[in-house]
């Protein structure tokens, strides 16, 4: 598939998200201080919406039991959540946020 572009590089500020589908994935752009991400958007703990909680830094936090995952490498850092989420490659062209639903960012640990 490739990159997808999925949002205006302008349309969400700092500590802003949205949750979108792309080829059958619920996933979740966001913009975080250092720049964005797109992560799945269910938690893995008790497949809660992500776009329910909140980011702080580079993490975002589930809002049901308050796991913190890393959106970089989808870690958790906070129990309940022992499982991690996916990150996916983004890239920022042309005014455009732009994903690869079929590549990791090189330090997710996600297993597919």
């Amino acid at each position: 598939m490739g990159f997808v572009a999925i949002a205006a590089a302008d349309e969400l500020a700092v500590d802003e998200m949205k949750a979108f589908e792309l080829d059958g994935r619920r996933l979740l752009l966001v913009r975080a201080e250092d720049g964005f991400y797109v992560v799945d958007e269910m938690c893995t703990h008790e497949d809660y919406s992500l776009a329910l909680g909140c980011i702080k830094g580079r993490r975002i936090k589930c809002s049901l039991h308050g796991s913190y995952f890393d959106l970089a490498t989808g870690e958790p850092d906070e129990e309940p959540a022992d499982e991690p989420i996916c990150s996916y490659r983004v890239k920022v062209e042309d005014g455009q946020v732009w994903v690869d639903p079929e590549q990791t960012r090189p330090e997710s640990r996600c297993r597919r």
